[in-house]
């Protein structure tokens, strides 16, 4: 059975990357709504911590990562394939950036929906469309990018029910499709391996300013409907009550 990539994430040498920063409102716009009042949530890849933030619970939060230095004091460290919690223990689950990393997949899903208790949400957000695919995916150690259908489908494999599921990202997308092009036109040689810490594309804090504006756009419209396309998808998911 494979494993979540040892490596880091980048969030850790780059915290305040514009992009992690665009993430943590677009997250809280599309699915804050589903954390509310909860007394146990679990946040599993804790590492792009930076990002979730606005993730709390009423009771008590437990973060998990596979690497320790993404882990604050009380987090645990372990893999999204072998949670070491007992089942039916969160009310929230969340796993931002996470299934993509995880071989087999279905094997994650379940773990995730396993810790969930009856009732409780699972809150997803992974990279969008295989076609993207370039040697950042491989020096991440993705296994794979996804279509909205595709996440869908992975969850209600696992006996959940989804309640919503968008894109996001979508004001940025031409220049993210832009520069996904670009690499491949570069690229020369075989495949990457995994890096320990991924380094990210440098910005001028001119085209940093103008991309948070432009995820800005994507906010506000995620506050009143879903999106049709863009680099992430987003998904929350429900338990069945007993």
């Amino acid at each position: 059975m494979s494993t979540t990539n040892i490596g880091g994430s980048a969030s850790i040498a780059a915290p305040e990357y514009w992009w992690y920063r665009a993430r943590a409102d677009l997250l809280r716009t599309a699915l804050g709504s589903y954390v509310v009042d909860a007394e146990r949530v679990l946040d599993v890849g804790s590492a792009d911590g930076p990002s979730v933030g606005w993730l709390q619970a009423s009771g008590r939060k437990t973060a998990l990562d596979i690497d320790p230095r993404g882990l604050g004091p009380g987090g645990v460290c372990g893999s999204a394939l072998q949670l070491p919690f007992r089942s039916g223990c969160f009310d929230v689950v969340a796993a931002f950036d996470v299934l993509e990393h995880c071989e087999p997949e279905p094997v994650a899903v379940a773990e995730l929906a396993r810790v969930l208790a009856p009732g409780g949400r699972l809150l997803l957000s992974v990279p969008a469309y295989q076609w993207a695919w370039s040697d950042f995916d491989e020096e991440n150690g993705h296994h794979r990018r996804y279509t909205r259908r595709r996440l869908v489908r992975a969850v209600e494999g696992a006996g959940l029910e989804v309640e919503r599921t968008t894109y996001a990202f979508t004001s940025v997308f031409p220049f993210f499709a832009a520069e996904r092009l670009l690499r491949r036109v570069r690229r020369r040689r075989g495949p990457d391996a995994p890096a320990d810490i991924v380094s990210l594309p440098e910005v001028s804090p001119l085209v940093e300013w103008m991309l948070l504006r432009l995820a800005g756009l994507d906010q506000a419209l995620l506050d009143r409907r879903d999106l049709p396309f863009g680099s992430s998808v987003l998904l929350a998911a429900s338990k069945a009550p007993t």
